[in-house]
This record gives structure tokens, C-alpha cells and sequence, in this order.
């Protein structure tokens, strides 16, 4: 499997020496629509901001989610407008353990781009180690990337129904939302019928890296999680679980993401609700 994190050190050590690195800052959380404002108070020096509502999903119907995924045109004309070409490497971010910026790093994994790494510890691991920040905006060169999507595996609204019936579901949300006793944003409460849940806090630590491969693989073989599995994620919108996915390959675990996630579940009233 493909290289997944980076750490501080190695991203100094790269600017230090010259290599070329696109910095990414994904600064988004549910409830806090001022990512963009965070952005421009302070970031990592030379790091472009990535809007997760409007460059990492696309427009849809309700019944595709919140945050469907954006069309491969779109995509690219991003990707192409942060500054990455073929060669570079990408590294994303974001102030919340990568909740964010997983899904960025998915989207560019799905898009055949394989040297994108998440920042482990994010923002909080930069200032954790001393170093300096800048505010402001940064605009990169245009670049010239190719991108076409379908290199990680997705599954579909029908194929996710029946999905515990063979392999392992996991759900990304909050322990509260998926047992039902709350829902705050979408329109009903509970889970997918035979989806277990794995809150994507249980993947980091108290600094908000991730917790270490073999502690990670042992958590999920008790969910049933093994390598050889069919596993597949989805969270409240597609977005966290895409943390999932890249705990799981730490964890030496191919996982599929269910884009739609809750938000297009729920949405479809002919559909079972599960709860507790």
C-alpha cells in the first residue's frame, strides 16, 4: 500500500533541502464554516487553502448527500489551481487530526494521484514543534496535473445495503449519532442496518496523530476488520470517513468509502433504520 503519512520533520527537512512540496490546508469542521478565516490568520508557510464545501464536493440532490463527490473536470481544474503537477508531492492538512484533509488526500488517491501524504498531527504538530506560521493568502503557479478517478475503491447507495451480509461496515459518526439518541444535521436518526461503529476520534491520540499501525489493526480485527475483508466506511457525509479509509490502510486494511454516506441514506425513506 502507498505511503499514507508525513511527518513535521520530513516536511522541514524537504523544504530545507529544496524539494518541491505542495502544501494543502483543508481547514473545515461540521459546525464551523469559517475554515477560510482560520486560513488566512495563520498557516503553515507557503500552504494553499482547499474548500471542502466548494473544491472537494460537487453539487447534487439531497439524495446523493451533502458532500457528493465533484465531477473529475472539476477536480482537476482544482488540483491544477493549487499548483500540483505530475511529479510533486502533496502534502494536506488541516486543525482537527486530519478529518478534513483525508478527504482530500482520498479524492487525490481516487484521481490516480498516488504522492499525496496527510501532515500527521496537522496544524497542532507544526506548532507543537516550535515552528513558525504566516497569515495571508498563498496562490501557486498554476499546474499541470491529469487526474481520472476510479483507483479506490467506491460503493453505492444499493451496494451498501447489503454489504454486512459479507463483509464488515463501519460507521465513522460519533457513538451517539450512530446508536440514534441524536442526529443534529440530517433527517433521520440511527445507522445502516449491520453497520458497526468506529468514531474516527478512536483513530488518533491525544495529539492527534495517528495511533500506531499495530494498535489500529488490532481495534478493527475486533470489529472484524482483517486484511482480505470486504470493508467499506461511510460517516455523516463522506468526509470523515475518509479518515477511516486511511486509518484502515495504516492499518493495512483496503477499505471502500460510501460517498453519500448518512446523509444520503437517510434521506431515502423506503430504507431500514437501525438503532442502539
Amino acid at each position: 500500500m502507498a505511503k499514507t503519512l508525513i511527518d513535521v520533520a520530513e516536511v522541514r527537512q524537504r523544504a530545507e533541502s529544496g524539494q518541491r512540496t505542495v502544501l494543502l490546508d483543508v481547514r473545515w469542521a461540521l459546525g464551523d464554516p469559517n475554515g477560510r478565516e482560520h486560513y488566512l490568520e495563520s498557516h503553515i508557510p507557503g500552504a494553499v487553502y482547499v474548500s471542502l464545501a466548494t473544491e472537494l464536493a460537487g453539487a447534487g440532490l439531497p439524495q446523493e448527500g451533502r458532500h457528493p463527490l465533484p465531477s473529475i473536470a472539476d477536480f482537476q481544474a482544482s488540483a491544477r489551481r493549487w499548483g500540483i503537477n505530475d511529479a510533486d508531492l502533496v502534502v494536506g492538512y488541516d486543525d482537527s487530526g486530519n478529518l478534513a484533509a483525508a478527504r482530500l488526500w482520498w479524492l487525490l488517491r481516487h484521481a490516480g494521484f498516488e504522492s499525496v501524504r496527510l501532515l500527521d498531527g496537522g496544524l497542532a504538530a507544526w506548532r507543537a514543534a516550535g515552528l513558525p506560521t504566516e497569515a495571508g493568502e498563498i496562490r501557486n503557479p498554476p499546474g499541470t496535473v491529469s487526474l481520472e478517478f476510479g483507483r479506490m475503491p467506491v460503493v453505492s447507495l444499493e451496494q451498501v445495503a447489503g454489504w454486512s451480509e459479507h463483509g464488515v461496515l463501519l460507521d465513522a459518526r460519533a457513538g451517539e449519532r450512530y446508536r440514534g439518541e441524536t442526529e443534529p444535521v440530517d433527517p433521520r436518526a440511527g445507522h445502516i442496518p449491520g453497520a458497526r461503529s468506529w468514531p474516527t476520534a478512536e483513530n488518533l491520540d491525544a495529539a492527534q496523530k495517528f495511533r500506531p499501525a499495530a494498535e489500529l489493526a488490532a481495534d478493527f480485527a475486533a470489529l472484524g476488520a482483517v486484511p482480505g475483508a470486504e470493508v467499506a466506511a461511510y460517516c455523516g457525509s463522506g468526509v470523515t470517513a475518509a479518515h477511516q479509509v486511511a486509518a484502515l490502510e495504516i492499518a493495512g486494511i483496503r477499505a471502500a468509502l460510501f460517498p453519500g454516506s448518512w446523509s444520503a441514506w437517510s434521506q431515502h425513506p423506503e430504507l431500514p433504520v437501525a438503532t442502539g
